[in-house]
C-alpha cells in the first residue's frame, strides 16, 4: 500500500487551487501523477471516503478532501462508518484498529 502517496495526493489537493482545478478537470490525470494502487487510486476517483478511511487517510486530511468533493458532514461521518463495515477494520495509519493487539504481540 503507499498510504504516503495516497495522502500527498489529498494533501495537495486539499491546499492546492491549480490542482483542484486540474482534479476537476481531468481527476484520472491528476491521480496518475501519483504511485497509487489501483484500489487507492478506485478510491479517490469514486470517492469511496469509507474506503480512504479504512486505507489510512488521515482525518484531517480526509475531511478537506470530503467537502472539496462537495460530501456534507453528517454523510461523511457516516461514509467513514460504512466504509469500517464494508471494507474491515482501518488497516494503516494513526486510525488503525488494534483491536486484540496485545495478544499478539504477548504472543497469546
Amino acid at each position: 500500500m503507499s498510504l504516503y502517496q495516497l495522502s500527498r495526493l489529498l494533501f495537495e489537493l486539499n491546499r492546492d487551487r491549480a490542482l483542484q482545478d486540474a482534479f476537476t478537470a481531468d481527476a484520472a490525470a491528476v491521480a496518475d501523477r501519483y504511485a497509487l494502487t489501483e484500489e487507492e487510486r478506485g478510491a479517490v476517483l469514486q470517492p469511496d471516503i469509507g474506503l480512504l478511511y479504512v486505507l489510512g487517510v488521515n482525518g484531517q486530511i480526509l475531511m478537506h478532501f470530503a467537502a472539496f468533493r462537495q460530501i456534507a458532514w453528517a454523510d461523511y461521518l457516516q461514509m467513514m462508518r460504512d466504509g469500517v463495515r464494508q471494507h474491515g477494520p482501518v488497516r494503516d495509519g494513526v486510525y488503525a484498529m488494534t483491536s486484540g493487539l496485545d495478544e499478539k504481540v504477548a504472543g497469546v
